[in-house]
């Protein structure tokens, strides 16, 4: 009988992929402000359930396939055609090619990401991702359209723009770029509240002020990606110096 702790992140998954399929029935009921709640909704649940499965002792190869399954289809797919119902329409058999486009190139980072799970070498390689991960490259799809939500919006052409952040999540993807992930990152205790509290007062925000405060966020994301490249070459540099010293230690 399967221990119920490797059901409980399925299910939370299985609740993610259901809040995100669900942001396509919303587009096409024009309505855009919750089609991109609920995406943004399926991937905080994305960043819970590994958690939650690492934290109950409940990882397996199932709940793995599993989650990266559901990470196509909310990140790779919904985001796509909603953006594609709400401008990219317009433009007709272009605008279907560039939804083909995001969804090709997540299902390919995916793929590479799981392949790249396995081979991981060296300890700080774990807190980089190579090119952008699927949740942030919806993010980066969505952001003309959280822009139309938000109060900073105005009359831009949001169709140029649609096309631009679709060629750039598509890029960023399966791009060898590398970008920070937070599954690395420790916290010491001192600092812990402080944490917790800046978390609490995200959140607050974004309850209060959802499209402000996602367009806040992925502008920021956008601000990190070339600081992460710079950061990921210092730290290669060094480490290539470290081994080189080591390996001239051990022939002396």
């Amino acid at each position: 009988m399967i221990h119920p702790r490797y059901v409980i992140p399925s299910i939370i998954s299985i609740l993610g992929l259901c809040v995100g399929i669900s942001s396509i029935k919303f587009a096409l009921n024009s309505q855009f402000d919750y089609a991109v709640i609920a995406i943004t909704i399926a991937s905080i649940v994305d960043t819970m359930d590994g958690r939650i499965a690492r934290l109950i002792k409940g990882t397996s190869k199932f709940g793995a396939e599993l989650d990266s399954l559901i990470d196509f289809i909310n990140f790779g797919v919904a985001p796509a055609i909603t953006v594609y119902i709400w401008i990219l329409k317009d433009l007709g058999n272009v605008g279907w090619l560039l939804v083909l486009f995001h969804s090709v190139a997540c299902c390919l980072r995916l793929a590479r990401f799981n392949l790249g799970t396995k081979i991981i070498n060296e300890k700080w390689r774990e807190n980089f991702f190579t090119g952008v991960p699927s949740p942030a490259g919806a993010g980066i799809l969505l952001l003309p359209l959280i822009l139309f939500l938000s109060d900073f919006a105005s009359n831009y052409d949001y169709k140029k723009f649609s096309i631009i952040f679709v060629i750039a999540s598509t890029f960023l993807m399966i791009s060898k770029i590398p970008t920070y992930s937070l599954k690395g990152i420790k916290v010491s205790r001192p600092f812990l509240i402080f944490l917790l509290l800046l978390i609490a007062a995200y959140f607050g925000f974004l309850i209060n002020y959802p499209f402000n405060t996602l367009l806040v966020t992925g502008c920021f994301y956008l601000f990190l990606i070339p600081i992460s490249f710079v950061h990921f070459k210092i730290i290669k540099k060094r480490s290539s110096k470290t081994s080189d010293s080591l390996i001239s230690e051990d022939f002396i």
